[in-house]
């Protein structure tokens, strides 16, 4: 079968490749550009746990010397320490580290990796669809014909693949605008990120109330200025004079010594595209949706659209076309995202409103910090990881339903559990394989050889309930699960996200499940692209 095209290599397009090549289908990543990332310490990125686990896993590597993990958060007004939080397992911290550094490790996995061909200076200009492929011709050096099972437009917010497919892409213009430097030095928190409003010194040059400090490796410090809309132009001496301004107002007076490595003005839009699918052509990350204001982070979303897609497609892939399965692509995504940009649209005018608005709300000045808080460490309705309760992959309530410390539809939590071959592994390792994870909770599991256990009780049961799903599927054991009672049975997708959980062993209602997991029932003689894609 033809391999899937992916446009754009993106940490986004990369990611779905991987992410394709671990379902073991094969891809080609057209690249417009040379094949080299331009180093840009001030352009970075900030990663929730589970973004920075998938793209962990996929790229092979650990960022944990590239990048950084926070020891700490802190929100000050004025002089004022509003808000401390620690970082530890109760409360995991965001990863930030350069874009470039990530987009070279996963560049570097698809190298390395036989299914995925990258092909540079390869500029897509038409796309032509079939009842059973799609070809796409591409600019360059040579003019070259492309054909696919499947093409996805991971190729950002000026998306061809979206113009090409005449879908709309209304939004808001310059929500927010920041200026950006990096710069190494020493600040009196080190390893904290923090977040300081109502500035106590007077700043020169456009006026800015709010800025931002992200430590990144090697002492290096992203810093961002909230700019008033429509200000003048920010000039280099106007950002070397407000860096000074803001160490020496961090630093009681006297500004520390400093390297400026990288500076740039970042420029935030809301836009969500109308439709995420036509037929065999797909939108992901900034192609689909661009968000970004109260610190929360479009690549987060943007990866989340890789790993919701890539299962689905590699289900279509391996065993044909399955219309409800990949129209619950933006279904799914399109419902959280937009949600995120409701919730940002309903908080700006209250955080960045004038002086008249905010006399109003009772408890500002706490309110507005946790407000900020949840969109910059991926909290509340502005970062949470999405949760796909209404999707349309959601099985019907069964009886032996019970419930959990995670909801239906919203990512499982990392859990230590037993592997077929008997060893310890952690839940998020056997995600993105293909196949569905059955997970059961048996409590005392840990401290016996599995030999002892593996044959007993309701394992045989069990295992051979899993062995007649409709799709393939594994099965794990945890001696705990947070709130799940013993012997519960938790149905996970191949993207992490819970699809139920029963109380007990119960064969039909797993499989209905998991039946309703893959959207229902394959028809057949399904075409690829039947009803897909409306508003």
């Amino acid at each position: 079968m033809d391999p899937v095209i992916v446009v754009g290599a993106g940490p986004v397009g990369l990611t779905l490749s991987l992410a394709l090549a671990r379902h073991g289908v094969p891809s080609v990543v057209l690249d417009e550009g040379p094949g080299k990332d331009e180093q840009r310490p001030a352009r970075t990125v900030i990663l929730r746990e589970d973004t920075a686990a998938l793209v962990e896993r996929l790229a092979g590597t650990s960022f944990d010397k590239t990048g950084t993990r926070w020891t700490g958060w802190r929100s000050l007004r004025r002089k004022q320490v509003m808000r401390e939080l620690t970082f530890g397992e109760q409360m995991p911290s965001p990863l930030h580290l350069a874009q470039h550094e990530l987009t070279g490790a996963l560049r570097e996995a698809a190298d390395g990796e036989r299914l995925i061909k990258i092909a540079v200076n390869s500029r897509l200009d038409s796309i032509e669809q079939e009842r059973g492929a799609l070809t796409a011709h591409t600019r360059g050096p040579k003019g070259t014909w492309w054909r696919g099972s499947f093409l996805v437009g991971c190729d950002g917010p000026r998306s061809t693949v979206r113009k090409l497919l005449d879908i709309r892409f209304p939004g808001r213009t310059s929500v927010e605008r920041h200026a950006v430097a990096a710069l190494r030095t020493e600040l009196p928190w080190p390893g904290e990120a923090l977040l300081h409003r109502s500035l106590p010194w007077r700043t020169s040059g456009p006026s800015g109330g709010e800025v931002v400090g992200r430590p990144l490796a090697d002492g290096v410090w992203r810093l961002d200025w909230l700019l008033p809309p429509r200000s003048e132009l920010v000039t280099p001496d106007i950002l070397v004079t407000r860096i000074r301004e803001t160490l020496a107002g961090w630093c009681a007076g006297s500004t520390p010594p400093y390297e400026l490595l990288d500076t740039g003005v970042h420029t935030v839009h809301h836009r969500l595209a109308r439709r995420w699918r036509v037929g065999r052509v797909f939108l992901a990350g900034d192609a689909a949706h661009l968000l970004g204001a109260l610190g929360t982070q479009g690549l987060d979303e943007g990866l989340r659209d890789a790993d919701n897609l890539a299962w689905k497609l590699a289900l279509a892939w391996h065993e044909g076309p399955h219309e409800a399965l990949l129209d619950s692509y933006q279904t799914e995504r399109r419902a959280v995202v937009a949600g995120r940009l409701r919730a940002a649209d309903q908080a700006l005018p209250i955080l960045r409103g004038g002086k008249g608005l905010r006399s109003y709300v009772a408890g500002s000045a706490r309110g507005h910090d946790v407000l900020l808080t949840d969109g910059h460490l991926g909290h509340g309705a502005l970062g949470a990881p999405g949760t796909y309760a209404d999707s349309p992959l959601a099985p019907e309530p069964a009886e032996s339903e019970t419930g959990v410390g995670t909801a239906p539809g919203a990512p499982v939590q990392d859990v230590r559990v037993t592997a077929p071959d008997g060893s310890f592994v952690r839940l998020r390792d056997r995600l993105g394989l293909g196949h569905l994870l059955v997970v059961l909770i048996a409590p005392g599991t840990g401290v016996w050889e599995r030999r002892h256990w593996v044959s007993a009780g309701v394992m045989p049961r069990l295992a051979a309930a899993v062995a007649a799903l409709p799709h393939e599927g594994e099965l794990l054991v945890a001696e705990s699960y947070p709130g799940a009672p013993a012997h519960s049975v938790l149905l996970v997708r191949p993207d992490g996200h819970l699809v139920t959980a029963l109380s007990g062993v119960h064969p039909a209602q797993l499989y209905a499940a998991a039946q309703a997991a893959l959207g229902g029932p394959v028809e057949s003689g399904a075409k690829a692209g039947s009803a897909a894609g409306t508003s």
